[in-house]
């Protein structure tokens, strides 16, 4: 019943339905990359250096003669794969800390809670760069990280949850029933508990995907000849005055992914808001 009322609920927020097809639309570029690329990203063609966008390249090309529509394609690979990867990395944790506080609460709750005001404590961007400056930039080294250092307000959500669920009707009979506390965690609460979650997540992919895009641009993220959003602007700086194109197209592909992943998430947001439910029925 309730999955139902969020769809329908979801679908008549026309704001969020436009920002979960441009997240589809994304996601079939990045996963069809090599099929819509009309170039392979990193071919140099020293005859079309700094070209404007028409012609045979639809949006330019960069300060090597490479293409900047195949350079973003594959570059949005790289913005929902850090995306996706890290908040898989942070939920995963998130769910597993929640969980435990907010079901056996006391000393475990209290030893789990005074973990996460102290990770609280870390910045992601400055932990990313200290670890890149003894490691070497990475991707993968990027998407751990930010896994790593974003769970906290996903492990509140879930804490918050069981606590509100630990006491219900079904729990206590799933208790008397001699099912074990793994069950009860995983099979009685947890499914119940996920609402949050994946607003939060739909969020943190977004802010996954800013975190990426400025390390990119700072010259710490995805490293040439690979193509990224970020990357594409730090070379658009270099050239602001006479390739705009450079700047403006990468740029706009960042604002337009996270503006979608954001209104999508407001979207679930509102949908999920059993308050609403109780005003329309």
């Amino acid at each position: 019943m309730h999955a139902s009322i969020t769809l329908r609920r979801f679908a008549r927020n026309k704001l969020a339905m436009a920002g979960a097809a441009t997240v589809m639309v994304l996601a079939f570029v990045a996963v069809f990359a090599p099929l819509l690329a009309p170039f392979e990203p990193t071919a140099i063609d020293v005859d079309n250096i700094l070209s404007p966008p028409g012609g045979t390249h639809l949006l330019g090309t960069d300060d090597l003669g490479r293409d900047v529509l195949s350079r973003m394609i594959y570059g949005s690979r790289v913005s929902l794969s850090v995306g996706f990867v890290a908040v898989g990395i942070s939920v995963f944790i998130g769910i597993i800390i929640g969980s435990l506080a907010g079901f056996f609460g006391g000393k475990v709750d209290a030893v789990l809670m005074r973990l996460v005001d102290v990770m609280l404590t870390f910045p992601s961007f400055f932990l990313i760069l200290a670890v890149i400056a003894i490691v070497g930039p990475s991707i993968f080294i990027i998407m751990v990280i930010i896994g790593f250092t974003s769970w906290m307000d996903v492990s509140r959500l879930v804490r918050a949850e069981f606590l509100s669920l630990k006491e219900r009707d079904f729990v206590l009979a799933a208790r008397a029933s001699g099912a074990s506390n793994g069950r009860i965690i995983f099979r009685h609460i947890l499914p119940n508990a996920l609402s949050p979650v994946f607003v939060a997540a739909t969020f943190g992919v977004a802010g996954a995907i800013l975190l990426e895009s400025g390390l990119s641009f700072l010259g710490l993220g995805v490293q040439p000849p690979a193509s990224s959003w970020g990357n594409i602007l730090t070379t658009g700086r270099n050239y602001i005055e006479i390739a705009w194109w450079l700047s403006l197209y990468p740029g706009l592909s960042i604002l337009i992914t996270v503006l979608s992943y954001n209104l999508v998430g407001e979207g679930l947001r509102d949908a999920l808001d059993p308050r609403i439910w109780d005003v329309e029925n």
